[in-house]
C-alpha cells in the first residue's frame, strides 16, 4: 500500500486532534503548575500532591473513561443527521456523569482513612488529607465537563473544550500563586492553596465551555432546553453498557501507574516524589495520543455510521501513524533530556532540602529513560484504543486491557519495585511490559475486527 493512502490524512487527524491534545494538555498541565509550585515547598508537599493525586486519578479515571461512551454515538448520529438520536446520547451522558460525579466524591472522601492503612510517609499522609478534601469536590464539576466534551468532539467542534480549559489553567495558575504562597494579602495555604486553585478552574470550565456551546448554530439547540430528569431506559443502557467497560479500560490503565505511585511511597518520600515527576512529564506526552486516540474514535465513528469499511481501516492506520511518530520524537526527548527535565521541579538554592532535592532529580532522571521506551506503547495502545470505542467494541478491550496491566505489568513492577531488587526504575519496568502487551492484543483485534467487516460487507453486497 501507498504510504500517501495514510499521509495525506494527517492534516484532517491533526485538525480533529490538536484541540483535544491542547484541551487534555491543559488537564495535565494544571498537574503541571500545581506540582512546580508545590516542590518549592518541599519533597515531602510534593509527595503529598502525589498522593493525594493518586486517588484522584483513580475516581477520574473511571469518570472519564465512562464519559466517552457519548463520543461515538454523537459522531454516529452526526453522521447520520440524526439530532434526536445526538441529543439523546448528550441528556442521558450529563445526567449519568452528574450521579457518577456525586458518587466518586463521596467515594474519594470517605475513602482517605486507606491512607494510613497504606505505609506511606505519615508526614506525608498528614500533608495530603487536606488536599484531598477539596480536591475531591472538584470531581462533580470535572465530570459533567466530561460529557460536554465528549459531546462536542462526537460533533467535530473539538477547539470549544480546548478553550474552556486554557480559561480553567490561568485561573488555576493565578490563583496557585496567590494562595499557596500567600501573595497580595491572601493567606499563605501551602498545598490546600493548590486544592482551591484547582477546585475553582472546574467550575469555571464547566460554565465557559457551556456558554461557548449555546453561541454556535451547530450545537446550541442541543445544549439548551434540556429535560435532564426525562429518561428513556433504552439509552441509558445504551450509555452505561458502552461507558462502564470504557471507564474499566481507563481504570485499569491509571490504576497501574496508581499502584507505581503506593509502592514508591513503600520506598520513602524521596522515591515517591521521584516517580511524580516522571508520571507528570509522561503524561503530558500521553495527553497528545490521548488527542489522536479521541480522533480516531470520531472518525472510526463517522465511517461505521457510513459503513466505509475500507476507508475506516485506511484512516485508523493513519491515525496509528502518526500516534507513532509523535511517540518516537517523544522518547528521543525524553532520553536526550533525562538528566536535566526533572530539575525544574526542585528549589536547588533550598540548602535545607538540598540532598533530598538531589536525590529526588537522580531518581526522576533513571525513569525518564523507562518512559522513552514505553513512549511507544502508549501510543500505540490508546490509538487503537479509541477506534476500538468508534467501533462501538468495549468489552474484549477491557479483558485485554485487565489481563495487560494486572497480570502481566503489575507482578512486574511488585517484584522489581523492591528495594533490593530495582526500586523505583522496576516499578516502571513493569508499567513498560504492561502497556506493550495491551498495544500488542489491541491492535491484533482492531486488525481482526476490521477484516471480518470488510468481509461481511462484501458478502452481503455480492448477494
Amino acid at each position: 500500500m501507498v504510504l500517501s493512502n495514510y499521509t495525506k490524512e494527517f492534516k484532517y487527524n491533526w485538525q480533529l486532534a490538536a484541540p483535544v491534545m491542547l484541551g487534555m494538555l491543559g488537564h495535565t498541565f494544571v498537574s503541571f503548575i500545581d506540582n512546580i509550585m508545590v516542590g518549592q515547598l518541599g519533597t515531602a508537599e510534593l509527595a503529598a500532591v502525589s498522593l493525594g493525586n493518586s486517588f484522584m486519578f483513580i475516581a477520574m479515571s473511571l469518570g472519564i473513561g465512562f464519559s466517552t461512551a457519548i463520543t461515538p454515538l454523537v459522531a454516529e448520529a452526526d453522521s447520520a443527521k440524526d439530532f434526536a438520536g445526538g441529543k439523546s446520547a448528550l441528556k442521558h451522558g450529563i445526567f449519568l456523569c452528574s450521579v457518577l460525579g456525586i458518587l466518586l466524591f463521596l467515594l474519594v472522601f470517605f475513602a482517605k482513612p486507606l491512607m494510613y492503612l497504606m505505609k506511606q510517609p505519615v508526614e506525608v499522609v498528614e500533608l495530603a488529607l487536606p488536599y484531598l478534601d477539596l480536591v475531591a469536590f472538584s470531581l462533580i464539576p470535572l465530570i459533567i465537563f466530561q460529557a460536554f466534551k465528549q459531546f462536542s468532539d462526537g460533533l467535530s467542534m473539538t477547539k470549544y473544550p480546548m478553550y474552556a480549559t486554557i480559561i480553567g489553567n490561568v485561573v488555576n495558575v493565578v490563583l496557585n500563586y496567590l494562595f499557596i504562597f500567600g501573595k497580595f494579602g491572601f493567606p499563605e495555604l501551602g498545598i490546600v492553596g493548590a486544592a482551591y486553585g484547582t477546585l475553582a478552574s472546574r467550575f469555571i470550565m464547566l460554565w465557559y465551555l457551556w456558554y461557548l456551546l449555546k453561541k454556535k448554530d451547530k450545537s446550541k439547540d442541543f445544549v439548551t432546553n434540556i429535560k435532564l430528569f426525562v429518561l428513556d431506559k433504552l439509552m441509558l443502557k445504551k450509555i452505561i453498557s458502552l461507558g462502564t467497560p470504557s471507564a474499566m479500560q481507563m481504570f485499569f490503565e491509571v490504576a497501574i501507574f496508581t499502584a507505581a505511585i503506593w509502592l514508591s511511597g513503600l520506598l520513602g518520600k524521596n522515591p515517591q516524589a521521584a516517580n511524580q515527576i516522571a508520571l507528570n512529564l509522561s503524561s503530558m506526552t500521553f495527553m497528545v495520543a490521548m488527542g489522536l486516540s479521541v480522533a480516531s474514535m470520531i472518525r472510526v465513528g463517522n465511517q461505521k455510521g457510513l459503513k466505509k469499511y475500507h476507508e475506516l481501516r485506511r484512516i485508523a492506520f493513519s491515525l496509528f501513524l502518526l500516534g507513532t511518530l509523535f511517540a518516537v520524537g517523544f522518547a528521543l526527548i525524553f532520553a536526550l533530556f533525562h538528566d536535566y527535565l526533572p530539575r525544574i521541579y526542585v528549589d536547588f538554592d533550598d540548602a535545607i532540602n538540598f540532598n533530598d532535592n538531589m536525590e529526588v532529580v537522580s531518581i526522576a532522571s533513571q525513569l525518564l529513560l523507562a518512559a522513552a521506551v514505553f513512549q511507544i506503547s502508549d501510543s500505540i495502545q490508546v490509538v487503537v484504543l479509541g477506534a476500538l470505542r468508534g467501533l462501538q467494541d468495549v468489552k474484549i478491550p477491557t479483558i485485554i486491557t485487565f489481563i495487560s496491566y494486572w497480570l502481566v505489568g503489575f507482578p512486574i513492577s511488585w517484584f522489581l519495585g523492591k528495594e533490593e531488587a530495582y526500586a523505583s526504575f522496576g516499578i516502571w519496568l513493569g508499567l513498560l511490559a504492561g502497556l506493550t502487551t495491551a498495544s500488542i492484543l489491541l491492535y491484533l483485534r482492531f486488525n481482526y475486527l476490521t477484516k471480518k467487516l470488510i468481509l461481511s460487507n462484501r458478502l452481503i453486497t455480492n448477494k
